[in-house]
């Protein structure tokens, strides 16, 4: 057996021509299927140059617009929350001026009160034991009076003595004083107050002319009585 010659198996000439044929068949079937994958093979391919820098140029524009529109709303954002804040500054604001308005106009009208249990308690002198008793309960309730304006922030003016001043003091009389210059309260006619250091009622005050006329002519009138008195000397005899 060894002998005997060995054949070659028989090729098939169409066999060999069908495989190439069938590979690219199945090629095109896949790029029909998966367009992806053409594209992506396009993409691996070599691009332009003209075309590449027009696209990075075009990016670049892009870019530059988006940067633009970001910083325009940027500053938007900005105003309206500086807007909204003064917004809040201000309504508070006109809240409190508001709120210390109706407090003002309150205590205004109770003020009066004030002025009346002052001047009762200033009027009484109570004899008796029984008319101290009722003094004393007065004076208790005078005092819880005062205490709640305390509470309130409203505090009373001292101007006797001091320079007047309209913004705190509202002249009625006007009188000469040689114990005071001019200018100067001398007397308290109706209490001032204060409420939180703004002006809740102005004191009603007599206010120092300075000096009288008489004791401001006195000088004068001793200066002019000195030639006079000279004049009715008798003249020296050589």
């Amino acid at each position: 057996m060894s002998g005997e010659p060995v054949v070659p198996p028989e090729t098939n000439p169409t066999q060999d021509l069908q495989a190439p044929m069938e590979a690219e068949v199945d090629s095109t079937v896949a790029e029909v299927i998966d367009p992806s994958a053409a594209a992506a093979q396009e993409a691996s391919a070599p691009a332009d140059p003209a075309g590449a820098a027009r696209l990075v140029v075009e990016l670049e524009q892009e870019l530059a617009s988006l940067r633009s529109q970001h910083e325009s709303l940027k500053g938007q954002h900005m105003r309206l929350a500086a807007d909204f804040d003064n917004f809040r500054k201000r309504q508070s604001r006109d809240s409190e001026d508001q709120r210390l308005q109706i407090t003002c106009a309150t205590l205004g009208e109770i003020l009066p009160v004030l002025d009346n249990f002052d001047r009762a308690r200033q009027q009484l002198n109570p004899q008796h034991e029984e008319a101290q008793s009722l003094h004393r309960s007065y004076q208790g309730l005078y005092r819880q009076l005062v205490d709640v304006f305390k509470q309130l922030g409203v505090s009373p003016m001292r101007v006797e003595g001091e320079p007047f001043d309209p913004m705190l003091h509202e002249a009625v009389l006007r009188e000469p004083s040689d114990q005071h210059p001019e200018d100067v309260v001398i007397e308290e006619l109706q209490r001032g107050y204060h409420l939180n250091g703004r002006v809740l009622r102005h004191a009603l005050v007599k206010v120092s002319m300075g000096p009288g006329p008489s004791n401001a002519a006195s000088p004068a009138g001793e200066a002019q009585a000195g030639p006079e008195q000279e004049s009715s000397a008798p003249p020296h005899e050589g």
